[in-house]
């Protein structure tokens, strides 16, 4: 018997509208508040409700499908125990089940899980073991304790009864609003919270819009819906690693096929522009995941110009690391265009400098490193407080009339992360450098292991490392390989198992470093 293998969905038409229905969700749960979020509504002009489940005792709704699985095993099933693998939420909502349940709880979760998820599961009573890097890493590990433990797993989002129990949030949206939204926008990533969810509505309101939404960088979803089968991503991001799955369900993608009328893809930037409108609204800090549907709600907004309509976005999780509050109150500001950066350069000579400030006018200045290039020019990393794309433009072109070349580095990642920080600095010596950024698990010895692999006559002519309290590194390295040693250096690339950037020919690379 496959222990890991969900119960097989009925397939008569009213399956999962009976499902819901029929689950057992509040002996832990609480029906949380569908609340309006002023602010936001008023930007957008429309009227913008907030599902509030990060308001739930493990602030996030995983505990709804968690328990509702878990309540239906046999007691044969619960002396043995149980497992899952999760990034957090969903191990939380499992431990706490099973302490309900009064059985034992092996969670498998990837190393990179933030330290305050896994305290937290730890506080509910279940065992933790750290393995991999990704759900998937951790899923494979967890199915190993199955087979030599006897345990029960159960799957964070591919199992009908785990979907039922996060349909509930659907019943309570329809039985919380007088009238049926026009949209409901919830995060993705294996698919069990809007499969659930969908299911339920589509069965009771067929007119109202199930939009899903996901990172640029982990877009399972998305993909297997354009291609009509379920695609493995071999790389996701992780900034929102709730939603970090590189292969949706075989049960969630079968609905989502059937009920999800529209996907939407959010960058980091966007995410942490909306875990501020959240907090302006709320005064609550949702994790990344949890303000996945906001952002995807004020982008769809935007692109397709709705206007005075009901919508509602899925809050779905509030477990943060203090530590990354750095880096979205960083990006948030790029992320709602309020702020640009920008490279200027001018000419060094008197009086320059004074036409520049009178070119810049009334923006306010967040930032500003001069660095002189050499005795003709200097250059200028600037960020700027702007109103929307449209200014960011603007500006720009004046600067340019004005006689100084300008480049919008708003969106260039090499330098919100690192050239910000490191403008000022040339080496006449650190010629022929090639420029990569990469991106690691954030673990013990990941860095070493980068710098040990490394050939001793490549020279290292610079680095820059940030920790801005995220699950992974970022760090930024200049390098000097002889040119006949060019295929040896991609090897070394390929076999590092690093996420990485070729940054040699960045704009801003060579402004103010190269």
């Amino acid at each position: 018997m496959d222990l890991t293998k969900p119960p097989e969905p009925r397939e008569e038409p009213n399956s999962y509208l009976e499902r819901v229905l029929r689950a057992r969700v509040y002996d832990v749960a609480v029906e949380t508040p569908l609340e309006l979020a002023k602010n936001l509504s008023d930007t957008l002009n429309n009227q913008v409700w907030l599902k509030r489940e990060d308001l739930q005792s493990v602030f996030s709704f995983k505990l709804r499908g968690a328990y509702n699985r878990i309540r239906l095993l046999s007691k044969e099933e619960l002396s043995r125990g149980v497992t899952t693998a999760s990034a957090g939420n969903h191990a939380q909502g499992v431990a706490l089940a099973a302490q309900r349940c009064g059985c034992r709880a092996v969670i498998v979760m990837p190393s990179t899980t933030p330290a305050v998820k896994v305290r937290n599961v730890k506080r509910l009573g279940a065992e933790v073991v750290l393995h991999g890097n990704s759900f998937d890493e951790a899923c494979s590990h967890a199915q190993q304790l199955v087979e030599h433990q006897g345990l029960c797993f159960i799957h964070a989002f591919d199992d009908p009864e785990v979907i039922a129990g996060q349909g509930t949030i659907g019943m309570e949206i329809l039985r919380q609003m007088a009238e049926p939204p026009d949209a409901i926008y919830v995060a993705v990533g294996g698919g069990g919270l809007i499969s659930g969810i969908a299911a339920y509505v589509k069965a009771l309101w067929p007119h109202v819009e199930m939009i899903g939404v996901e990172p640029v960088d982990a877009d399972s979803m998305t993909r297997s819906l354009a291609a009509g089968r379920r695609v493995r991503l071999d790389q996701i991001g992780i900034f929102a690693d709730g939603v970090a799955v590189k292969h949706v369900g075989a049960e969630t993608f079968r609905l989502c096929s059937q009920y999800v009328d529209d996907m939407v893809l959010v960058d980091t930037d966007a995410i942490c522009a909306a875990i501020k409108d959240v907090f302006e609204d709320t005064r609550s800090v949702l994790e990344p995941s949890g303000a996945l549907a906001v952002a995807g709600l004020k982008q769809d907004v935007q692109k397709r110009g709705r206007r005075h309509q009901r919508l509602v976005a899925v809050a779905c999780g509030a477990n943060m690391n203090f530590d990354r509050l750095r880096f979205v109150a960083e990006r948030a500001e790029l992320g709602a265009e309020r702020e640009a950066l920008l490279a200027v350069t001018i000419p060094e000579r008197p009086g320059s400098l004074h036409k520049f400030c009178t070119v810049l006018g009334n923006h306010n200045v967040t930032e500003f490193s001069y660095r002189m290039a050499d005795p003709d020019q200097a250059h200028i990393f600037i960020g700027v407080e702007v109103n929307g794309r449209k200014d960011t433009d603007a500006l720009v072109e004046r600067f340019q009339k004005g006689g100084f070349a300008t480049v919008n580095l708003s969106d260039d990642e090499l330098s919100k992360v690192h050239i910000r920080h490191m403008v000022g600095g040339r080496c006449r010596e650190a010629r022929g450098e090639l420029l990569y950024r990469f991106q690691f698990p954030e673990r013990p010895g990941a860095l070493m292991h980068f710098v040990a692999n490394m050939r001793p006559n490549w020279n290292l002519s610079m680095f820059h490392y940030r920790n801005q309290g995220s699950d992974y590194g970022r760090i930024v390295v200049a390098v000097q390989v002889p040119e006949t040693e060019q295929k040896e250096w991609q090897a070394f690339l390929q076999t590092l198992g690093y996420r990485y950037w070729d940054e040699t020919g960045n704009q801003a690379y060579k402004l103010f470093l190269g």
